[in-house]
């Protein structure tokens, strides 16, 4: 009788156990699923280190790219503070995130500029093959522009510029190419 209710005991304690066990390992899980929502100037500031993570960020939807709204730029305190958010496999934003607080998750991307990159764009616009963007034609959309801190009002003064940059750059970091970063979008929600 005494071992019948050591062993009942013992299978309890088991039981016991095995469940607290799961029910840790669930809210484990939870927690390294759940993303901490960043407002886009913090997400600036740390964007090398977060380059292929899973992000989430908030802010102020400023435009929304006029072929389609495959992109939608988000503000952070300021317009010198902006990101850029592709659609990717979404296809495209509701204009209504246009001056609306937007919700996104997705993956933090690095675009590099180089001088590999700056040789293939002079190549497309001598063949005759760059894509257009933006309200001006040539000199591309003044909202990724102004992302990108360009001041230049044409491709040859654009392609100067980052030279420019770069050789800066260069001489200040030691790397011979500019950092663009965005995000590629797997969900998003407009909250207000």
């Amino acid at each position: 009788m005494k071992i019948k209710s050591l062993i009942m005991i013992m299978a309890a304690a088991l039981v016991m156990v095995s469940c607290g066990g799961n029910n840790s390992k669930k809210a484990n899980d939870n927690a390294e699923e759940a993303v901490a929502v960043m407002e886009i100037d913090a997400l600036l500031a740390e964007a090398e280190a977060l380059v292929d993570q899973q992000i989430e960020i908030e802010g102020v939807c400023t435009h929304a790219c006029s072929h389609g709204a495959t992109k939608i730029f988000m503000m952070g305190s300021d317009d010198t503070k902006t990101i850029r958010v592709e659609a990717a496999e979404l296809g495209s934003f509701d204009q209504k995130c246009v001056n609306s607080i937007v919700k996104v998750k997705g993956l933090l991307r690095e675009e590099r500029i180089d001088e590999a990159y700056l040789q293939r764009w002079e190549q497309k616009v001598a063949n005759g093959t760059e894509e257009h963007h933006g309200e001006n034609g040539e000199a591309g959309c003044d909202t990724e522009k102004a992302a990108r801190g360009e001041t230049a009002n044409s491709v040859e003064g654009r392609i100067a510029d980052f030279r420019t940059k770069i050789a800066a750059r260069a001489e200040a970091e030691g790397k011979e190419y500019l950092s663009f970063y965005f995000v590629e979008a797997q969900s998003y929600e407009i909250v207000e």
